[in-house]
């Protein structure tokens, strides 16, 4: 029987026999970090692991999250906000025992890239996971698992942005302080395709993070299966403001 926890400090019984210590070791393969993902998931929200008021999900369809992200981006690059005009303190009430927002994204972890700005959309809206690269790491297709099974979310945007700092450092290679190389491997197979254009990389890490998604989530690939979820990549242009789908 699969147990599931939040605690980071203890051994987590897997679906491979295994025991993890918050899965850090099983971060080796891609695939092996989701063993189980979809059953864990089932039967914490059936275990009531999750908050009741959390079971929620958005009316609108995959299709229609993404235009409504689209259409918020295109109001930013405008310089016509909307979410700015909101009643802040009713969103904040609203949202305090409960989220339901519309969709997720999946954003590299630079400044540059304010996501509710660029989507135009405020509190509760979007359900945001960053960081450098925007690569799949285990824990970032935790988050984004746990919003679209538990909080509904009906779309998933990886979002990549010119002159990404990450995809630099993994082309150069060159030896970097600290933890920062891990983010390379994540990133390799963008490299190894665009080769010494930074921009295809760019690109190409986008997509290949959320077939990433699509594919090797046990629960994100049956939630797209059935057609509740829609997985896609997007550029966002630093000078511009705009975003465009990379198909």
């Amino acid at each position: 029987m699969t147990t599931t926890t939040f605690a980071q400090d203890r051994p987590m019984p897997c679906t491979c026999g295994a025991l993890h210590l918050g899965h850090a070791e099983h971060q080796l393969t891609r695939r092996g970090i989701l063993c189980g993902g979809a059953a864990a998931v089932a039967a914490a929200a059936a275990g009531g692991a999750f908050p009741a008021a959390a079971l929620a999900a958005s009316t609108l369809t995959s299709d229609a999250a993404l235009q409504a992200m689209l259409e918020g981006n295109k109001r930013y690059v405008e310089q016509r906000l909307t979410s700015l005009n909101e009643d802040l303190a009713e969103l904040k009430q609203r949202t305090v025992e409960k989220q339901e927002p519309f969709a997720a994204v999946l954003s590299c972890a630079d400044s540059r890239v304010p996501v509710e700005l660029v989507f135009d959309q405020s509190i509760g809206h979007l359900f945001v996971a960053r960081v450098a690269g925007n690569i799949a790491t285990s824990e970032i297709i935790a988050s984004l698992e746990y919003g679209a099974a538990v909080l509904g979310t009906k779309a998933i945007l990886v979002l990549g942005h010119g002159g990404c700092g990450a995809v630099k450092a993994a082309m150069a290679g060159k030896e970097v302080p600290g933890q920062i190389s891990g983010l390379y491997a994540p990133l390799q197979p963008a490299v190894r395709q665009a080769g010494t254009d930074l921009e295809a990389a760019i690109r190409l890490n986008a997509k290949i993070q959320a077939d990433l998604l699509a594919t090797a989530s046990p629960v994100l690939a049956d939630l797209t299966k059935k057609g509740q979820l829609k997985i896609v990549a997007g550029y966002y242009a630093l000078d511009t403001g705009a975003v465009s789908l990379i198909s």
